[in-house]
């Protein structure tokens, strides 16, 4: 089942929401009307009664998301900043904070911010066509999307400095020998790859699978007394849920759970 936003659509395959940018005319360029659209998408992925429970977020055609929609920005550097606090960054956010596991399928080219939204899934995987581009610099503007800040804890400062500087495409091969993304496969194959791995997440602990993606965006923050803090409060919420008592029973029992992200 197929429900279209504005560049974007959402399509159900069981308990996994595959949300894909539709604008393949200019390769998935990120536009105030197309992330509106994926914003409205992710409300309606996130509605309690829509029974999804993992995330896989992908490209229409040859693109993944080749930046910031140049033909559609406003005017001046105001503009420029206006659209990533008003615009960009409470996307982010949301894909920051959503309550299920998320996958970014990257089918293609993914430059600039469109980086920066593949470099936002728990698990990242990537077509061998693709590639990752800090494109910022070409146009003589600084990376952002929270690039500077994902790209040092991932790959490391003198790696992130290279490719923001140079904006030089890091292909998809190069980028898993970095250890920036999880997986490269055939580009035919990508799509049900990553369904796998949404499937199998979609099946686990639902409410501990979203704390503990909490945990690791707050962890960078923190001292370790102030992540020891945070885990109680996250092992106090999942040791409340019926799939915790579930998981224990399975155990005890010597069967497999079946969790039901409650």
């Amino acid at each position: 089942m197929r429900t279209d936003f504005e560049r974007v659509y959402v399509t159900a395959r069981g308990t996994v929401a595959v949300m894909t940018l539709n604008h393949p005319e200019v390769m998935n360029a990120a536009s105030a009307t197309l992330v509106k659209g994926a914003a409205d998408a992710l409300t309606f992925i996130e509605r309690p009664d829509s029974g999804f429970r993992a995330l896989v977020i992908t490209g229409e055609g040859r693109g993944f998301c080749s930046g910031a929609n140049l033909s559609e920005r406003g005017g001046g550097p105001t503009g420029v900043g206006h659209a990533l606090e008003y615009i960009f960054h409470p996307f982010l956010r949301r894909i920051r904070d959503v309550r299920m596991p998320v996958i970014t399928a990257v089918n293609g080219a993914a430059a600039g911010v469109g980086m920066s939204l593949a470099l936002m899934g728990d698990l990242i995987l990537a077509a061998k066509s693709a590639y990752f581009l800090q494109a910022f610099t070409r146009i003589g503007l600084v990376p952002d999307g929270g690039s500077t800040w994902l790209l040092p804890r991932l790959i490391g400062l003198a790696r992130a400095r290279e490719l923001s500087l140079l904006a030089e495409r890091l292909p998809a091969e190069k980028a898993l020998q970095w250890g920036l993304i999880n997986a490269v496969h055939e580009d035919g194959a990508l799509l049900d790859e990553a369904l796998k791995l949404a499937e199998r997440l979609s099946k686990g602990p639902t409410v501990a699978l979203a704390a503990a993606r909490r945990l690791y965006w707050q962890s960078p923050h923190n001292t370790y007394e102030q992540q020891l803090d945070e885990e109680r409060k996250g092992q106090e919420l999942a040791g409340r849920t019926k799939d915790f008592a579930e998981g224990v029973a399975a155990f005890l029992q010597k069967r497999e759970a079946k969790f039901e992200g409650q």
